[in-house]
């Protein structure tokens, strides 16, 4: 029988939770302030706990924070009587499962631990079967590629995430890999059959929202119903139109216990909260777990295995692509250059010069005009430490031989240059 924490100062609010809450197949137990609530849930360990906000000398926001910290996976489901969403949301933003307002309807409040408990279900089961830790990674070695700090940070937070089914947060710009940590977390779900729904929504109609994402009355449209027990995939959630975005909060508070919810953005979401282009509760509600994706250009330590782990994917006619080597002076050309279009304009580029070349050797010559522009000559120095005449003579070619032009660029006199 799943078990529930009841947390409150009043206990006429004990007893009619009681009477409500035990004949629905729940054990309950009660506490009637913080600190007694969380001594309690670290001897006994319920289920889910239900705790009003306003309490002395610990209060449920202050409470949920401990909680959480005590045990992550905690389900938490806040009580408030505020008319104002403000406490709730920020009881979201602390990682609630949900919240209820009161006076609250019977059919909500067991509606809403129904869910929470099923979530919690779900975790257990994932952590005790040790299915999602293995699944997360079986491929994250091979789609996730690096040895930068920024890389290997990334690879632990994916390896965390893939034991929960709490909603994730990807933010980084277009071409970070959002998409393929997307589907390694859908993978460490652990059920082939389960469906991964991609949606952008930066290409999506009003319409479409209507019928596939929000449906009549928070239920949830298509899509959400093709999602249920695989991953819902939100791409560009930026974008998502701002009423569409207050009715999707309906939808996930009625059905996010049954899926993975993944969603990206390029842009910073609480900004847009504070100028009041993005719902905070929707925010609160997919954020709970970000992760910063790092851009190509923070990380350019890795550009020397990913251009060689993407030649090795791509077919020459001449010769195997994953023979294919980049001289000194082209990997410090690539290093150097800014890549705004991140690992998709580097696959680009790589994949294009190892599919063409006639050489196994490619030279800096063999590169795009773009990434051997003059202005990124400068940053060259830090990769070609110690081959000061290779630097030189990179940077005369750039010029076409012009000294006085060369001299500008290294910063030295021209008559070094003679």
């Amino acid at each position: 029988m799943p078990s529930v924490l009841i947390v409150d100062d009043l206990l006429s609010i004990h007893e009619m939770l009681e009477a409500v809450i035990q004949p629905t197949g729940f054990s309950t137990a009660f506490a009637t302030d913080g600190e007694k609530a969380l001594g309690r849930y670290k001897a006994e360990k319920f289920d889910l706990v239900l705790a009003d906000i306003d309490m002395k000398p610990m209060d449920g926001i202050t409470l949920l924070k401990q909680l959480k910290q005590y045990d992550p996976s905690a389900v938490i489901v806040i009580m408030t009587a505020y008319a104002s969403t403000e406490s709730a949301i920020q009881a979201l933003k602390f990682g609630a499962f949900d919240y209820l307002q009161k006076p609250f309807r019977v059919n909500e409040l067991i509606a809403t631990l129904k869910r929470g408990i099923e979530f919690k279900q779900f975790q257990t089961e994932r952590m005790n079967s040790g299915l999602a830790p293995a699944a997360g990674s079986a491929g994250i070695e091979g789609r996730i590629i690096g040895q930068s700090p920024a890389v290997q940070k990334l690879i632990q937070q994916v390896r965390k995430l893939a034991s929960v089914r709490a909603p994730v947060l990807l933010q980084g710009e277009n071409g970070t890999g959002k998409t393929a940590v997307a589907e390694l977390l859908h993978e460490a779900l652990g059920a082939p059959e389960a469906q991964l729904v991609r949606i952008d929504c930066a290409l999506s109609s009003e319409a479409n929202f209507r019928d596939g994402l929000l449906g009549q009355n928070g239920t949830g449209g298509t899509w959400v119903q093709q999602a249920k027990g695989g991953t819902l995939f939100l791409q560009h959630l930026q974008c998502l139109p701002l009423e569409t975005q207050k009715e999707l909060v309906s939808v996930l508070r009625n059905n996010s216990h049954t899926m993975r919810l993944v969603c990206t953005t390029t842009e910073d979401l609480e900004r847009l909260c504070d100028e009041g282009r993005f719902f905070d509760e929707l925010f609160y509600r997919v954020a709970s777990l970000p992760v910063q994706l790092p851009p190509l250009r923070e990380r350019s330590e890795d550009i020397p295995i990913l251009a060689k782990h993407y030649a090795a994917k791509s077919s020459n006619p001449h010769f195997d692509a994953s023979l294919v080597e980049f001289t000194a002076d082209a990997m410090a050309i690539l290093a150097s250059y800014h890549w705004p279009g991140n690992l998709t304009e580097l696959f680009q580029v790589i994949s294009k010069i190892a599919s063409t070349t006639e050489s196994r050797i490619v030279t800096s010559e063999q590169l795009p005009l773009r990434l051997r522009e003059l202005k990124h000559w400068p940053k060259l120095a830090e990769y070609l430490a110690g081959q000061e005449k290779k630097y030189v003579d990179l940077v005369l070619h750039a010029c076409r031989s012009d000294k006085a032009k060369a001299a500008e660029v290294l910063g030295v006199d021209q008559g070094r240059l003679d």
